[in-house]
Order: structure tokens, then C-alpha cells, then sequence
């Protein structure tokens, strides 16, 4: 069997970056003290939690400090470790995880697909997001890590396309300007 080889360095580092971000988000929960971080309900675009972050060493202290600005970390919608809440709700850490799966399959392997297949992961986080947004209807965490994840694997796809069109544009021969035509002086 033929072992992988290394597609791009571009989407290695992307799968390296990313990585590190699910880690980092896994492990903020383990590095409070069990039971600190129990509800971050709040508002998109707002640090409404920060009193609870005071005494938090630096890396999750800056986790939950992104987490509360980008995310609406609403209990409910959230895992929770260590008996705390995650800095990032089900649907954002599926997000994450798909990005870096994504990433590290297209730093591995390289493909060709029709961009529109890739768009149709976005279809199940789309659908799940705007019947909850418009009805009565509560996902549930499972499914919006699920869907969250197709997303991630999609946006991973359809970046690699770019890279390796952009790889693809970079090995094409260059053209060879034509000669100036010398006209005659009457």
C-alpha cells in the first residue's frame, strides 16, 4: 500500500492550526477547577462573562474570553467537562473538529470534486439552524455537532479546492511573449 504524501504545506499548517484549536477548546474545561464554569449563557458579540473568568490562568482564561465574544454559549446547546461548561457551544466545537478532519484528510490526499457537492455540506447546519431559529423546534447536542461538523469538512473541502487550484496555476508553463513585428517604412 502506498503511503500519503504531504498535498500542501499551506493545508498542513491549516490542519496543524486548526488541531491545536480543538485541543485547546477540549482542554480549557480541564484546566478549571471542576465546577467553576457552570453557566456562560449570553449574547453573541458581547463579553458578558468576564467577572467569571477572573482567576482563570491564561490559556483558558483566554479560550472562554474568544469563546464568550464569538459564541452565544447558551448551557443548554453546550458539553460540559470537568463539570464546566466548554468555551464554545456543540454546533461551534463540531465546526472546529470538521475543520481539522477536513484539513488533515486534503493535507493527505489530494482530490478533484465539483465545488457545488462540497457546498451541500452546509445544506444539514442550515436546515438544523433556521427551523430552530423560526419554529419551536429544539435541536439537540449530538445533532448539532453533527451538523456543525459536516460544515467544518465542507469549508475545509472547498478551501483545499482553492490551494491546490492556485498550486495547479503555479506549475503551468508561463507564456512566451510573441516577438515585436517590425513594420515597413514606406
Amino acid at each position: 500500500m502506498r503511503r500519503p504524501r504531504l498535498t500542501s504545506s499551506v493545508l498542513f499548517f491549516l490542519f496543524l492550526l486548526s488541531a491545536l484549536w480543538v485541543a485547546l477548546v477540549i482542554t480549557s474545561p480541564l484546566m478549571v477547577s471542576e465546577g467553576t464554569l457552570l453557566d456562560l449563557s449570553g449574547s453573541v458579540g458581547v463579553h458578558d462573562n468576564n467577572a467569571q473568568f477572573e482567576g482563570l490562568s491564561p490559556v483558558p482564561k483566554a479560550m472562554y474570553w474568544i469563546g464568550d465574544a464569538e459564541c452565544h454559549q447558551i448551557a443548554e446547546r453546550s458539553y460540559f467537562l470537568n463539570g464546566n461548561e466548554m468555551p464554545f457551544c456543540a454546533r461551534d466545537l463540531g465546526l472546529f473538529l470538521g475543520l481539522a478532519a477536513g484539513f488533515g484528510f486534503v493535507s493527505l490526499y489530494r482530490y478533484k470534486l465539483n465545488p457545488m457537492f462540497a457546498l451541500l455540506g452546509f445544506v444539514p447546519v442550515g436546515i438544523d439552524g433556521t427551523v430552530q431559529l423560526l419554529t419551536s423546534y429544539e435541536s439537540n447536542n449530538p445533532l448539532r455537532l453533527a451538523t456543525g461538523a459536516t460544515a467544518g469538512v465542507a469549508c475545509a473541502l472547498l478551501i483545499a479546492l482553492f490551494v491546490f487550484a492556485v498550486q495547479e496555476e503555479k506549475k503551468r508553463p508561463k507564456p512566451v511573449p510573441a516577438e515585436p513585428v517590425a513594420e515597413a517604412l514606406p
